[in-house]
């Protein structure tokens, strides 16, 4: 019994003596435990330090024997002492967790940062005076507040979404529901379907979700798969020419159907010949008859396939090519079919005022009435050589009727006449069509009256001094011109050549 005391005695008085040696205050969490050393120290066995403590942190004690948790997944939290990363006594306000945020390594906890959550500030998830091992792990703990389905859809966030971003979902619509987003459908938004977040009792049909799309006013049913897919409204599986007899083809093919269909009653007969439909788009105003067809395709009306040489046995060459229908056909063909002669349709654009009678092509093309004229003035009465060859049309022909043009010399050239009708109006005895100076007139031979000697240089106005029908010439009488020049006075007579000659006044001969 005395050793047991002894003993006893022994280690009370070891404890004490720890007290006396304590280095300092331990920290606020400790303190109601700061007067009973042996909940942390074990007398002389430091060593099983690490006991006491995982006694009191039984989550961390979890920790290291699941290796769970920083202090399970970390090699040196789950091997080394408390110790060596929490120091103790250093006062009430102490800071026993030595962890840098900035180089913590997040992978060792049971929370790895993926996608978003590697941008993310720590204080974001672990909020202050809050252990960081409390932090809250489901999803929707944080992101409640941005959950768009309003807890419709569970607190699952992960079955659905990524931890990269929200808009990254891996929910399998045709799994989970039976009913797969194809088309159109994979390109809405849940809410289109999912009115007011509700996602229970959903329907399936076409009509439960488009009822206020439907065009028809339900006229047609609720069947719209019978006539549309899922990609689109536009596009339709109804086969028109197969369940009406109509084939959609050319432009039909990309009209709405309401441009036929007008009060959107489909099971309402529509008559299916062309004019029934475009009767206001018909150019012809009817002139054509009902046949649209005849002439037209449903690639465009533009695209006709009326071969006009064919049928009305005229073809549209040159200008009649570019030339409306309208202007040939200004009455019902099927009543009045329009002539085929040029002078028939031009009758009335014919500037020669019919002078040059019917045969319009005889001068003229289909390509333009002005141009490629193939008219020859040879043939004519009047054919153009010399400086006429060369004289525009408009010289001569004031209009185009052509006949009214005068033939005479004088009637083009009087004010071109230097003789000033001296020698009267017969401008062809004398000149020609080469040019005016290009003198024919043989005065000996058309006059009887040689010029020779002085006479070959005098200027015809010399003698013509008056106009030809008012001057009478006696021919070979020298008097006749030269009374006024007879220094004689008459003396000698009028036959001046008995002393005299042509070549000069000066010098008479003797008279025998």
């Amino acid at each position: 019994m005395a050793i047991m005391f002894s003993s006893v005695t022994h280690i009370a008085g070891a404890v004490e003596l720890e007290k006396l040696v304590m280095p300092g205050p331990v920290i606020a969490g400790h303190a109601d435990i700061e007067v009973d050393c042996d909940q942390c120290h074990l007398a002389f066995s430091r060593d099983k330090q690490a006991d006491l403590c995982r006694d009191c942190h039984e989550d961390v004690a979890t920790d290291q024997a699941a290796g769970t948790g920083f202090h399970g997944l970390d090699a040196a939290a789950s091997t080394e002492s408390c110790a060596s990363c929490h120091t103790e006594h250093e006062g009430r306000d102490a800071n026993v967790i030595i962890l840098d945020t900035e180089t913590f390594d997040h992978d060792f906890t049971d929370f790895l940062l993926l996608g978003a959550h590697l941008e993310t500030d720590c204080v974001d998830c672990h909020a202050a005076d809050t252990k960081y091992r409390d932090a809250p792990q489901a999803c929707v703990e944080c992101h409640e507040d941005d959950d768009e389905h309003r807890g419709g859809l569970g607190r699952q966030c992960a079955d659905c979404h990524s931890s990269t971003e929200w808009q990254e979902t891996r929910f399998d619509h045709q799994e989970h529901t039976g009913y797969a987003l194809l088309g159109g459908h994979a390109e809405a938004t849940c809410l289109a379907c999912h009115v007011d977040y509700r996602y229970g009792n959903t329907p399936a049909d076409c009509y439960a979700c488009h009822v206020e799309d439907d065009p028809h006013n339900g006229m047609n049913g609720s069947d719209c798969a019978f006539c549309h897919t899922e990609r689109r409204w536009d596009e339709l599986l109804f086969d028109h020419g197969k369940e009406t007899g109509f084939d959609l083809i050319g432009k039909h093919g990309d009209i709405a159907c309401t441009d036929c269909h007008t009060d959107n009653n489909f099971d309402a007969p529509l008559e299916q010949d062309c004019v029934s439909c475009h009767r206001d788009n018909d150019e012809h105003d009817g002139l054509n008859g009902p046949a649209c067809g005849d002439c037209h395709s449903p690639a465009g009306w533009p695209e006709t396939t009326f071969d006009h040489a064919a049928v009305a046995a005229f073809p549209l060459l040159g200008a009649h090519a570019a030339t409306t229908c309208a202007s040939c056909h200004d009455s019902p063909m099927h009543e009045i079919a329009p002539p085929t002669s040029c002078f028939g349709c031009h009758r009335d654009d014919d500037p020669h005022d019919g002078q040059e009678g019917e045969n319009c092509a005889s001068c003229h093309n289909e390509q333009d009435w002005t141009t490629s004229v193939a008219f020859d003035h040879d043939l004519t009465t009047f054919p153009l050589i010399g400086q006429h060859r060369d004289t525009s049309c408009d010289a001569c022909h004031e209009s185009a009727r052509f006949l009214d043009a005068p033939q005479a010399c004088v009637d083009c050239h009087r004010d071109d006449d230097v003789h000033e009708a001296g020698l009267g109006t017969a401008c062809g005895n004398c000149h020609n069509p080469n040019d005016w100076a290009f003198s024919v007139f043989d005065h000996a031979r058309q006059t009887r009256f040689v010029l020779d000697g002085a006479h070959v240089d005098l200027v015809c106005e010399s003698c013509h001094d008056r106009p030809l029908e008012k001057q009478n010439l006696s021919l070979g009488s020298c008097s006749a011109c030269h009374r006024a020049d007879d220094i004689h006075r008459g003396e000698f007579g009028s036959d001046c050549a008995r002393c005299h000659n042509t070549r000069t006044f000066s010098g008479a001969r003797r008279v025998q």
